[in-house]
């Protein structure tokens, strides 16, 4: 991934936060035809995994998708998207000033890399689908939980599946958010982005955490 300075992210805690906000991921490794890219929600076990690690990613897919057999053992790479969204150079102070602007993307993305190792036990698997539904369920007023369907159903359905373990070897965040531009120009993509689409705003409010702070008088 192109990286520069200014936009490259490394708060452990920011980059966690942005993993476990959007955990559905893009997961790529190498296919028995070349590159290939698997959609999977991962659940981030960030306190986990040997000394001078970064964590633990865990998911599953089915039994029937090639990658748990192809990539045993590979290095892989799981790509969490965060916000995102177009910056149209209108938005600039410096656009009243000189007209030399033009438009850009921000966005946050997290890189994370590590081995992927196959996991086929049971109480594993209906501990992972247990708290994924748990996590995604949470707020809801009548929230499912995987214990409202018959036993014997669930049990059918984990055999059906694979897990996924992923102890993380280097995590990488580029949170690309006008860092580049004159404070006028960062706070004029700041309001731009919030009063457009939830997009907007989500980004807008990723931008606010990386505005420079004030020194207190």
């Amino acid at each position: 991934m192109y990286l520069p300075s200014a936009f490259e992210q490394t708060d452990r805690e920011a980059l966690h936060a942005l993993m476990r906000a959007h955990p559905f991921a893009t997961l790529f490794s190498q296919g028995a035809d070349g590159p290939t890219a698997d959609h999977i929600p991962l659940e981030l076990h960030a306190s986990e995994g040997e000394q001078g690690v970064q964590g633990v990613l865990r998911g599953h897919v089915a039994r029937a998708n090639p990658l748990w057999q192809q990539a045993a053992g590979q290095e892989v790479l799981a790509v969490f998207h965060g916000p995102q969204a177009y910056v149209t150079p209108s938005w600039y102070a410096t656009k009243a000033l000189t007209h030399k602007v033009v438009p850009t993307w921000n966005y946050a993305v997290v890189h994370a890399r590590g081995k992927l190792q196959v996991v086929e036990d049971a109480p594993w698997l209906h501990a992972l689908v247990s708290r994924l539904t748990q996590q995604r369920e949470a707020g809801r007023t009548v929230p499912w939980a995987v214990s409202d369907a018959p036993p014997e159903f669930i049990q059918s359905l984990l055999r059906a599946i694979v897990g996924i373990e992923i102890p993380l070897t280097r995590v990488v965040g580029k949170f690309k958010l006008s860092q580049n531009r004159p404070a006028a120009d960062r706070a004029g993509v700041v309001n731009g982005l919030a009063a457009e689409t939830p997009d907007g705003g989500a980004t807008a409010a990723l931008m606010q955490t990386t505005l420079p702070q004030e020194n207190p008088r």
